[in-house]
């Protein structure tokens, strides 16, 4: 089986031997503001879960010489998100954002990766709005029960055994000062829409700022711990101060998103039910449209370039590759990248999704692979397919 096929552009690996290395998803900053850097984490094995003491080594690759430049160490990650590792948008060429776990706490850390100097967060971050004036935090402790692909080992949750409790739920972190403050409950959430999930565990799997941090939307899903069958997910947005709670779409399918502006949300869900497509969302409204279901035929992870021209997706293996595609938003055009090759494991949380990301300027792509036989972070220039739109 070959480790690439179809393969549009050339492809270029950013990490060096002698690891295991990723960034992590998809809609959090990897590279800097003047696309000369680029973050990733560093780890022993991939072949299993992390456990507590599991150590993940975080650094920058330089473009220039593709050499990676450690700066810290956590044991606060996973496969799918690694520590929310991420620019600081304050500082996107100086400063990042990561979470660790310290006296029996995850918290979150803002570090100047040329000093080292750091500042202390008083909770874990999860997302970080586009001003880098405030991060939303959830209980990561409580994700891992659900996915541990997406949650933190090491930490009992506290609320383990309440299905939707007053004192958890989504926290603004004020990023200069690193004070925290719950904004939204699980209660709230509960009662936002109690029938559909009545008697059940909630938990906040994906949180997102919008393009200018005036709202943020997240998923709000019931663990089926107790044998209840599979998951149901409901998109909620609200302001940037928890107000204003808005259930965006019911419980039944959703998966993963990207906000287009301020007002529109595109996520691959059944916004018409038993229809799953990419479409289209209006916050605060019911209005939905499929964005091209002849193309987006499958769930994956989507992203808009800078300039919201173009459409970055992925999706999950066929025939053993994971392919890589880019859409022409103006001409409602897609192309395919790529293929490469996705060997199976046995631990759904270990895989490893392409997740692809836009660089600043939007002319490169990144994507974690495991096509040759390690995890890696490769490049790929699409200056030449651009500049031909």
């Amino acid at each position: 089986m070959q480790q690439t096929r179809d393969l549009l552009l050339p492809v270029v690996r950013l990490t060096p031997d002698g690891g295991q290395f990723f960034f992590g998803y998809y809609d959090v900053p990897a590279w800097s503001a003047d696309d000369q850097c680029h973050l990733c984490h560093k780890v022993a094995f991939r072949d299993r879960l992390p456990v507590p003491d599991d150590v993940a080594t975080l650094g920058v690759i330089r473009l220039d010489h593709r050499a990676f430049l450690p700066f810290a160490e956590t044991t606060a990650w996973n496969f799918q998100q690694g520590s929310m590792l991420q620019w600081h948008p304050a500082a996107p060429n100086d400063e990042v954002v990561f979470n660790r776990r310290e006296s029996g706490r995850f918290v979150g850390v803002v570090r100047n990766v040329h000093t080292g100097q750091e500042r202390p967060l008083s909770r874990p971050v999860a997302a970080v709005s586009p001003k880098g004036d405030y991060a939303l935090s959830i209980n990561f402790s409580r994700v891992f029960d659900f996915r541990p692909g997406y949650g933190y080992a090491g930490i009992p949750d506290p609320f383990g055994e309440q299905d939707h409790p007053d004192d958890d739920g989504v926290f603004l972190v004020d990023l200069k000062t690193g004070e925290s403050r719950l904004i939204i409950s699980l209660r709230d959430i509960y009662e936002a829409a109690p029938d559909a999930v009545r008697g059940q565990s909630l938990v906040i799997n994906h949180i997102t700022f919008n393009t200018d941090g005036s709202r943020f939307v997240f998923l709000s899903r019931n663990n089926p711990r107790r044998g209840e069958g599979g998951w149901k997910t409901a998109i909620f947005t609200a302001d940037a101060t928890g107000r204003e709670l808005y259930l965006l779409s019911r419980y039944a399918m959703a998966s993963h998103y990207n906000w287009r502006d301020p007002k529109h949300l595109l996520c691959y869900c059944d916004a018409v039910p038993q229809t799953y497509e990419l479409y289209l969302l209006s916050d605060k409204s019911d209005r939905s449209e499929a964005l091209d279901p002849a193309f987006f035929v499958r769930d994956g992870h989507c992203s808009y370039s800078p300039d919201r021209r173009w459409l970055l997706y992925d999706g999950y293996p066929i025939d053993g590759y994971r392919y890589l595609y880019v859409y022409d938003l103006e001409r409602r055009k897609g192309v395919t990248l790529g293929g490469f090759r996705s060997d199976p494991v046995d631990i759904v949380d270990i895989r490893c999704d392409l997740h692809p990301r836009w660089n600043s300027a939007g002319t490169m792509i990144s994507f974690d692979s495991t096509h040759e036989g390690s995890r890696h972070v490769y490049s790929m220039d699409l200056t030449p397919l651009i500049s031909r739109a």
